[in-house]
Formats: structure tokens, C-alpha cells, sequence
């Protein structure tokens, strides 16, 4: 089996890119038929949908921010402190803050979550065009059963892939290849490329059929005088040999302004407050973020040098409507009443956890409890401490009857373990 098969075979993001590839068909079937044209369409309408991700994404970085110089202070009044007594109650403060201002000490990771699998799914559909536009994948339809039905075809085109030296997403050397990765194949041809299949030997006798499924699809792979299925790799070290410069700086321009238009992006970013009050473990977080700043748009140029030009199409508008929307998230997130937000947050808050059973009064005791109920595996239950103080010393701390696994109930236990640590330290 191939790498690439037309479509994308990877779990949940074949499913996420399914959706996205109806969306792609339904461009191209209104009447855009330039798939360059088609790409930023698409990015454009996938990066709308997803504002209100990036808005709540925008809102939790700016509480967290509100909230450093509180969790800053609990990290410093337990600087040093290892033993487990001093963690738990490091965590408990620490869980009551988030409490506080309403939010999860999760966060953003929802939203992050969700965007993955959309992320992946984009670049499958951009590279796998023929999959998921009806209409380009019949473009091949005539040469693709002509070449299959050529004896040994599988070999012929392997070897035109390696005299060429082509980079296909889908042909294996040496393996029997079918239609679908015909279709890969013939998709990542450049017109020059196009005209050599027509010459091969074995090809010959149905070269008309060739030529008209090249002339088709060149108009639509065409986008600004560059071939959306090359990449800029390839581009450079054809125009070097042939001594055409230009056709290098305009492969060249595609990373360059991927790089150019992300870092702007990253630079609108809201970041975190640099006073850090020398907690190390933040400032080597702001370190982190900082280099990640810097490696990640280089990253991205480098991955469109080797990617076919529709990715960086993708990634330039992607980029440019992501600083559109930061532009004016920034300006909302500023003029924001942030009290009366922090409020309104704390509202929704409560309303979530009332519906655990869970009331306005009791918020800070069902975070002890959250925390307590992660380290309980790590210690022994109640009842067996219980058994062992009343063994050792005679003294017997009682817990009054509720309802067992009640809120009280859990609340009494955590009652008698702090009544049992104060005995023990006197």
C-alpha cells in the first residue's frame, strides 16, 4: 500500500477531513476552479469558524495573566518545601485561586484539542486534492485507464519517477501501484513533466489523451505563474540548472513570507508578565516560549521548501487572516472590563458545578477534596489511620454519620485527617 491512497487514511483526522473536503468540493463546484484560489477561500472560511476558539483561547491567557502574581506568591510561601504535606497544601491553594477567578487549571487545552485534528485534516485535503474534488479527480479519469492498461505499468512510471527525480506521496518502488496512486502521481507532474510521460515509449500510443488531461489541469494548478503541486525545492533546483533566477526567487518568496507572516502573528501573541519574583520554573517557561517563538516559523519555512506550494498558500493566508484576528482581539481583550468578566466567569463557574451538586459555599472544599482524592492512592485510606492512632495512643476521632460518599461525608474524612496531623505535631 501506498503512503497516500487520494485520500487520507489516519484515524478521526480522515473523518475531520472528510467534512473539510466537502467544503473544498463545494468551492470548486460554485465555479472556482483555481485550486490556488480555492486554498485561500478555504483558509479563509476554516479560520472564521474557528475565531470563537481562539477568543476563549485569547480570554484564558489574559485571566491567567490576572492570576500569576496569586499562584507567583503560593509558589514562593512553598519554595523549598518537598515533603508531601507542604505539596498537597501548595495544590489546594493553588486549585482555590483557579476557583476563584472560575477557571480550569486545564485551560486552553480544549481548544487545542479540537484545532489538532483540524490542522492535521487541512494539510491532507490541500495535498490530496484529487481525493476530495470530484472534478479534478476526473480530469485523470482517460489517461489513468489507458496507463493501467498498459502492461508493467507500475515499473515504468517508478523508473520516470526516479529519472525525473520526482518526489511522489504515493508510489512505492517496486510495489504494483493502481489507480488512486496513478491519480497522486500524475497530480504532482509540472508541465514539463507532463510532456515527458507523453514521450515515454510505452505511453506513446495514447499521448493525445495525455496532453488534453495536462492542458486541463494546468489553468487550475496555476496560481500566480507557479504550479501549486510543485514545491519550491524542486522549483529552485530546476531554475539553477536551467539559469532561470526568477523562477528561483519566486520559489524562494513562498517560505520566506510563511516565515515572515508568522512571526508578525507570534508577535501579537498577548504574553505573560516577565515578574516572575525569581520563581525558576516560570522564567524557564517564558524561556521556552520564547525559543519555541523563534524555532517555529523557521520550522514552517522549512517544511514549505519541501511541501508542495499549496501548503505555503495555506500557511501565508492562514498567517495573515490569524493577524486580522488578533488585531481585533487584542483591541476587544483591552477595552474589557476585566472585574466584571472575572464575574461573570465565576458565575458560569458555580452554575457548572451546582449542577455536580456542588454549591458557592463549598467551591474551596471541593478543590481540597479534588486534590486529596489524586494523592489518595499514594497513602493509606482513612480508616486504616484511624485504626493505627487508636491502636498507638488510645485516641479515636470521630466522624459524625452521613451519607456515605456525600459531600459531608468527604469533608468530615478530611476534617479527621487534619485533626490527626495537629495531634501529631504536638
Amino acid at each position: 500500500m501506498g503512503i497516500l491512497l487520494t485520500k487520507s487514511t489516519m484515524p478521526i483526522v480522515n473523518w475531520v477531513a472528510e467534512v473539510l473536503g466537502w467544503l473544498m468540493n463545494g468551492i470548486y463546484s460554485i465555479g472556482v476552479h483555481n485550486l490556488g484560489l480555492c486554498i485561500i477561500i478555504f483558509t479563509i472560511i476554516i479560520y472564521a469558524f474557528m475565531t470563537p476558539l481562539q477568543i476563549k483561547q485569547q480570554k484564558f491567557s489574559k485571566m491567567n495573566a490576572v492570576m500569576q502574581p496569586e499562584l507567583q506568591k503560593i509558589q514562593k510561601k512553598y519554595k523549598g518545601k518537598k515533603d508531601q504535606t507542604s505539596q498537597m497544601k501548595m495544590q489546594e491553594e493553588t486549585m482555590a485561586v483557579y476557583e476563584k477567578y472560575g477557571v480550569s487549571p486545564t485551560g486552553s487545552c480544549l481548544q487545542l484539542l479540537i484545532q489538532m485534528p483540524i490542522f492535521f485534516a487541512l494539510y491532507q485535503v490541500i495535498i490530496k486534492i484529487p481525493g476530495y474534488i470530484g472534478g479534478i479527480k476526473d480530469v485523470f479519469s482517460d489517461a489513468v485507464a489507458q496507463i493501467t492498461s498498459v502492461s508493467g505499468y507500475s515499473d515504468i512510471i517508478g523508473q520516470f519517477i526516479k529519472d525525473n527525480a520526482i518526489r511522489s506521496y504515493s508510489w512505492v518502488q517496486g510495489q504494483e501501484g493502481n489507480a488512486d496512486q496513478v491519480i497522486d502521481f500524475l497530480y504532482s507532474l509540472s508541465p514539463s513533466q507532463w510532456d515527458k510521460l507523453a514521450e515515454v515509449s510505452q505511453f506513446q500510443g495514447f499521448a493525445d489523451i495525455l496532453n488534453q488531461a495536462a492542458d486541463k489541469l494546468h489553468p487550475m494548478q496555476n496560481f500566480l505563474g507557479l504550479n501549486i503541486a510543485d514545491n519550491p525545492w524542486a522549483l529552485i533546483q530546476a531554475g539553477w540548472s536551467s539559469h532561470q533566477y526568477l523562477m528561483i526567487v519566486a520559489a524562494v518568496l513562498v517560505p520566506v513570507l510563511a516565515w515572515a507572516t508568522q512571526m508578525i502573528n507570534m508577535k501579537l501573541m498577548p504574553t505573560a508578565s516577565s515578574n516572575t519574583n525569581g520563581n525558576s520554573s516560570q522564567s524557564q517557561m517564558e524561556a521556552t516560549m520564547k525559543s519555541m517563538n523563534i524555532f517555529m516559523p523557521l520550522f514552517t519555512a522549512f517544511i514549505c521548501f519541501t511541501f508542495p506550494f499549496g501548503i505555503g498558500i495555506y500557511w501565508i493566508i492562514g498567517s495573515l487572516v490569524r493577524t486580522v484576528q488578533q488585531l481585533v482581539i487584542n483591541h476587544h481583550i483591552d477595552h474589557m472590563d476585566m472585574e466584571a468578566f472575572i464575574e461573570e466567569n465565576k458565575k458560569k463557574r458555580e452554575k457548572k458545578m451546582a449542577k455536580r451538586g456542588v454549591t458557592s459555599q463549598n467551591i474551596s472544599q471541593q478543590a481540597r477534596m479534588n486534590v486529596r482524592n489524586i494523592e489518595e492512592p499514594k497513602r493509606k485510606t482513612m480508616a486504616e489511620k484511624s485504626g493505627s492512632v487508636k491502636e498507638t495512643s488510645g485516641y479515636e476521632y470521630k466522624v459524625p454519620k452521613t451519607k456515605p460518599g456525600s459531600l459531608a461525608s468527604k469533608a468530615n474524612m478530611v476534617a479527621a485527617f487534619d485533626e490527626e496531623n495537629k495531634r501529631k505535631k504536638k
